[in-house]
């Protein structure tokens, strides 16, 4: 395991094994995979469908129209796409430019806070995965600036756009909400160990973890 610098600060970056080409040039369960993100899309928009009408009310009173928030994002081989979820914050919210999104974040009202932190805010992004912009598990999708500004200074950021971006992620479960370019470095090392070994069993465990933290309200 290496050791990265920045601003001062070390941090250990996993090695990206041979095993990980090996994985993307034979398919790697590719297929398995994509039908699995098929089967949770179907199932996530029928959910989305059953709640629209209570979640999407309470946004409505609590911040007014439009309910839900589109966002390009960069996928998988840094192609962008437009990312759905239910809007959390008012319309205002970004005047001064794009801005980290913090746990606490003030941008968000009292509804906000609580949609973001029982991640209900996340579900239309199901039509994301049916779609195949993203997938149930994987790296999550970051916006374009961010993504320039990391890849300037973090070493093999772009090597997470390898996959399809996730709902969860490895990282979602051991970390919280990035705050910082420090906080993206400290990510990235999860993402990279995704990328390099990715398969069934980890994304279970992952989606295993991922519920434990939503029953808990413990939200990333």
């Amino acid at each position: 395991m290496r050791e990265r610098s920045y601003s001062g600060v070390s941090w250990p970056v996993w090695p990206y094994p041979a095993r990980s080409r090996a994985v993307r040039r034979s398919g790697g369960g590719s297929a398995a995979k994509r039908a699995c993100d098929i089967a949770a899309g179907c199932a996530g928009c029928l959910l989305v469908g059953v709640l629209l009408p209570v979640v999407g009310l309470a946004v409505w009173l609590d911040l007014g129209w439009p309910i839900m928030h589109r966002q390009v994002r960069v996928g998988q081989y840094g192609r962008w796409f437009t990312m759905i979820k239910f809007r959390t914050m008012r319309r205002d919210a970004e005047r001064g430019g794009p801005a980290w999104a913090r746990a606490d974040d003030p941008r968000a009202g009292r509804l906000g806070r609580l949609l973001r932190r029982s991640h209900l805010d996340e579900l239309p992004q199901f039509w994301n995965v049916l779609r195949g912009d993203m997938s149930l598990v994987g790296p999550r999708p970051e916006r374009p600036e961010f993504v320039e500004q990391l890849a300037a200074q973090i070493p093999r950021y772009r090597q997470r756009l390898a996959v399809r971006p996730g709902l969860t992620g490895w990282a979602q479960v051991h970390y919280r909400y990035d705050a910082s370019v420090q906080d993206a470095a400290e990510k990235l090392r999860y993402d990279l160990y995704y990328v390099a070994h990715r398969g069934l069993l980890l994304d279970l465990s992952i989606v295993a973890r991922t519920m434990r933290h939503l029953l808990r309200l413990n939200g990333r």
